[in-house]
């Protein structure tokens, strides 16, 4: 049986920013703690969302890492916690609002984080107990804001997907002035990983077409405008446009996505010093070609189709495409410009193999062509 299900309260538009207190009282938060990074704090974005606050009492963790951990995710618990607070502002890109959903989870909730990771089955266990969270994205990328999960890297060092439709956020405000100032080659590998999102859901295989025409709108947003949003990153449209682009993916894929993540997401675990976005833009084109053969893929003329949203002549042309998009964008020519070797093959297969993302590929994936999506992704 099919499951649709859309899916929270969005604010849309430049400057929505200014709705934050708002949508705070409108969801009962009246002690915020604000989840962040650096980055976004040394950009001035973190004072923005302050400033946006009107000086409703708040508390705020900065600290989190590229890839979010359970060692941030404790520390943010415990200052909500000690702070005596009743709900979460996440401000960032993917990694601070993945890691908002893992303290919605831990300051609410026993036990370690991974007793609630999906391939664990603790999508169950997590309850409607979980701390109320607000998502204000500042790149255009993961679409967690509209999402039901997160990926966090527990104590054993697995990088695990959360899913719930608790987590999904209560509200995302998606301002696109706050992805002006985002550097281009940040543009590019988020902007990739939305392109990712969309195209990787619109081949799964689930019955879901809402999330199949969300999906290719999606697309053709984001194909037609990452370029202009990186060489230009005052590019208004341009930006709106990837926001969207963003926003629709996640809205998207709780239809499933594929060997992508679960390769990036493997990787990632082996080295979370590498980029999510840059690793989902080198393993597209690859599992494009893989997906190529799957019998729901043909038989839906699903390629032809993301095609089509790309202005491209057919299916067949897309592998070409994403690789000379990489390379216009300036993103690394294949894995082995990040560092990654043959050496680290078995390990990745061996996540991958274990990843949430691995079943919902429209074409199972072994071991052998998990090798050849490796090797042709160097």
């Amino acid at each position: 049986m099919a499951f649709i299900n859309y899916v929270t309260q969005i604010q849309f538009d430049f400057g929505a920013i200014q709705l934050l207190r708002a949508e705070c009282e409108r969801v009962g938060i009246t002690k915020p703690l604000i989840v962040t990074d650096p980055g976004v704090k040394a950009a001035g974005i973190l004072q923005k969302a302050v400033d946006a606050l009107g000086g409703l009492p708040h508390a705020v963790f900065d600290q989190t890492p590229s890839n979010p951990t359970e060692a941030a995710v404790r520390a943010a618990a415990g200052i909500y916690k000690t702070q005596v607070c009743d709900g979460l502002i996440a401000v960032g890109g993917g990694s601070a609002i993945d890691c908002a959903k893992g303290v919605a989870i831990a300051a609410t909730h026993e036990g370690p984080l991974s007793h609630y990771a999906t391939i664990e089955g603790g999508s169950p266990r997590i309850t409607e107990q979980v701390a109320p969270l607000i998502a204000v994205p500042t790149t255009s990328g993961t679409g967690s804001e509209v999402a039901r999960g997160a990926i966090l890297i527990v104590d054993d060092h697995r990088k695990l997907g959360f899913h719930s439709w608790h987590l999904v956020p209560k509200t995302a405000i998606c301002d696109p002035e706050l992805t002006f100032g985002l550097p281009p080659m940040l543009t590019a590998a988020t902007g990739m990983d939305a392109i990712a999102h969309c195209m990787e859901t619109f081949m799964a295989a689930a019955f879901n077409p809402p999330a199949d025409g969300i999906a290719l709108d999606g697309l053709a947003r984001g194909w037609a405008h990452i370029e202009r949003a990186t060489r230009d990153g005052q590019d208004a449209e341009a930006r709106r446009q990837l926001m969207s682009a963003s926003m629709q993916g996640a809205m998207a894929f709780q239809k499933g996505l594929g060997c992508v993540h679960s390769l990036s997401h493997s990787l990632g675990g082996v080295n979370p010093r590498l980029h999510h976005g840059t690793l989902n833009a080198m393993f597209l084109a690859a599992v494009v070609r893989f997906n190529a053969d799957a019998e729901s893929v043909q038989r839906e003329n699903r390629l032809n189709r993301i095609a089509h949203a790309m202005n491209l002549s057919s299916g067949s042309d897309i592998p070409n495409a994403i690789r000379e998009m990489n390379a216009r964008l300036g993103l690394p020519t294949g894995l082995a410009a990040m560092g990654v070797g043959s050496a680290q093959f078995e390990a990745i297969i061996s996540g991958a193999l274990k990843d949430h993302c691995h079943a919902t590929n429209p074409r199972l994936a072994t071991v052998q062509d998990y090798e050849q999506m490796l090797s042709t992704s160097l």
